[in-house]
C-alpha cells in the first residue's frame, strides 16, 4: 500500500473552505485531515459542527476526523452523522478507552487512538485489535506549524512491532511538522498515514507538496 496523504484543513484559509476543499477533491491526496478542538483539551480552539457540515458538502473524499476534546463520547454520534469516515479521540481523554471505541464503532465508522508525544505506546497493548489507526502525534496537539519531534520515529517503530506481534491491520499515522524532508523516514520507520498542514496549504504550489509526499 502507497502511503495515504491527509492534508489538515486546521492550516487552510477559513475563508475560502470551498475553494481548498476542492484543491484536494483535485489532488492526489486520500483523506481530509480535520482538527476539532475545545480550548480545555488543547491551548486553542478550532471549529466545530457548522464548520465540519460546510466542508463535508464539498469533499469526496473520507473525513479523518481528530477530536481534540475532553469527553469526546458526547459528541461520537454527531460527528458520524456529520459524514466521519475515521474519527480518532485521544487517549489521554478517554476514561473508558475500550467503550469509546465501542461507541465509534457502532455507528459503523472507522475508530482510531491518538496519541501525545509525551504518552507511551505501551498503552495500546490491550486495545490494538480493538482500533483502525493510531495517530502518533509528532508535535504537542494546539497548534499548526511547529517543530517535529524526533523521538516519533521510535515510538512509529515500537507501535510497528506491537501491530505485528497481534496481527493487527491498525494504520499508524502521523500528525506534526511533516514535510518531504522526513516523509521518506517516516515511512521507512512504518508510518501508513502523513497529515500534513502548513507543508500543503502554505505552500506556492500546494498539489506540488502533495505529490511531492505521495511520491515518497
Amino acid at each position: 500500500m502507497s502511503v495515504l496523504i491527509a492534508p489538515s484543513i486546521l492550516s487552510a484559509d477559513f475563508g475560502n473552505l470551498e475553494r481548498d476543499s476542492k484543491m484536494l477533491n483535485n489532488s492526489k491526496a486520500d483523506w481530509f485531515h480535520i482538527d476539532i478542538m475545545d480550548g480545555v483539551f488543547v491551548p486553542n480552539i478550532s471549529f466545530g459542527m457548522p464548520v465540519l457540515n460546510a466542508i463535508q458538502k464539498h469533499a469526496k473524499k473520507p473525513l479523518d476526523v481528530h477530536l481534540m476534546i475532553i469527553d469526546p463520547d458526547r459528541y461520537v454520534e454527531t460527528f458520524a452523522e456529520l459524514g466521519a469516515e475515521i474519527l480518532t479521540v485521544h487517549q489521554e481523554a478517554c476514561t473508558h478507552l475500550h467503550r469509546t471505541i465501542q461507541n465509534i464503532k457502532s455507528f459503523r465508522i472507522k475508530a482510531g487512538v491518538a496519541l501525545n508525544p509525551h504518552t507511551p505506546i505501551n498503552v495500546l497493548e490491550s486495545i490494538i485489535d480493538d482500533i483502525d489507526l493510531v495517530c502518533i502525534m509528532s508535535v504537542n496537539p494546539g497548534f499548526g506549524g511547529q517543530s517535529f519531534i524526533e523521538k516519533t520515529y521510535d515510538k512509529i517503530k515500537e507501535l510497528k512491532l506491537l501491530i505485528k506481534k497481534n496481527d493487527s491491520d491498525c494504520l499508524i499515522e502521523i500528525d506534526g511538522g511533516v514535510t518531504d524532508k522526513n516523509a521518506s523516514k517516516l515511512i521507512s520507520s512504518g508510518a501508513d498515514v502523513l497529515v500534513a498542514g502548513s507543508y500543503v496549504f502554505k505552500a506556492n504550489d500546494p498539489l506540488e507538496n502533495i505529490l511531492l509526499l505521495k511520491n515518497q
